[in-house]
């Protein structure tokens, strides 16, 4: 990590991460091909109204297309450069398939320029590698986990993140995900072995406010600060309790502190073996 020199309030306490020490991209912008231009919403949907508070600003962004289908099988790839991406917090990597082309993954956090991986049913379960849970032993660590064959990494994606694959059970497979909730996933599903890069990334102290708005972020109120029209806890003379039992959402809906806000009727409950522990018992990493 790295620390700046207490020059003001701001500065005192602030990290950062060491991007010089982690990326190798020789070049100044990403590859011109894989990128394409993205509109920031400002937390707004079509009909400009604000579905995600707490958001609009930011620098200007473009967005790097990362591959999470894994659609080029048995064919080797090697990696040609780590890379920042904008739009995520794990680094990216620039690889060179055998047949020419090159795409954008989730750079594994063990993997650097020069390594190979492939993606393939036959591969052998070392880190970088992509095979299907079913062909994983109990113990690995996996990313880019998909949900249904085919259908693409949706799971654990974030920085420094991985699951850990527990058991096989028939056609199943049981992964602890990084909340320690176990659910079980169709072994025809496909994973990438290794942890997320840029594992620091949780370490980050912003520091000041200026540095939250260039990111993207706006000011955040208190829902005890507003007024009873505007929130569950607002209303009330001077500082008042929030006159619930559970703390609620704008939207009134329970939420932090290790209060369960999944639907008892969500589909895929039955894929759940082991529900998450809450509050101070979760942990991304083992």
């Amino acid at each position: 990590m790295k620390k700046y020199n207490p020059t003001s309030e701001g500065r005192r306490g602030m990290t950062g991460i060491e991007y010089r020490k982690v990326l190798t991209s020789n070049q100044s912008a990403p590859l011109k091909s894989l990128t394409k231009g993205m509109r920031s919403t400002g937390g707004r949907n079509s009909q400009g109204r604000t579905t995600m508070f707490n958001r609009g600003g930011g620098v200007k962004r473009t967005y790097r297309v990362v591959d999470f289908k894994f659609d080029k099988k048995d064919i080797p790839a090697t990696i040609e450069s780590i890379e920042y991406d904008p739009f995520r917090s794990g680094f990216i990597a620039l690889v060179l398939y055998k047949d020419g082309e090159r795409r954008y993954i989730l750079a594994p956090k063990e993997l650097k320029v020069g390594d190979t991986f492939v993606v393939s049913a036959e591969a052998r379960p070392a880190i970088g590698n992509r095979l299907p849970l079913g062909k994983l032993s109990a113990g690995t660590f996996v990313y880019n986990i998909e949900t249904k064959p085919l259908g693409g990494a949706r799971l654990v994606r974030s920085a420094g993140t991985r699951a850990e694959v527990v058991a096989q059970d028939g056609v199943y497979t049981h992964i602890r995900l990084p909340s320690t909730e176990v659910r079980k996933i169709i072994g025809t599903a496909w994973a990438t072995v290794g942890t997320v890069s840029n594992e620091e990334h949780s370490l980050v102290v912003i520091g000041k406010a200026g540095r939250a708005r260039h990111m993207g972020l706006r000011p955040k109120t208190r829902g005890t600060a507003k007024n009873a029209v505007d929130h569950p806890h607002g209303g009330g003379e001077q500082r008042s309790p929030r006159g619930h039992r559970r703390e609620r959402t704008k939207q009134g809906r329970p939420t932090g502190k290790g209060q369960k806000t999944r639907s008892p009727k969500k589909h895929s409950n039955k894929f759940i073996v082991s529900r998450r522990k809450p509050g101070k018992l979760m942990t991304s990493r083992k």
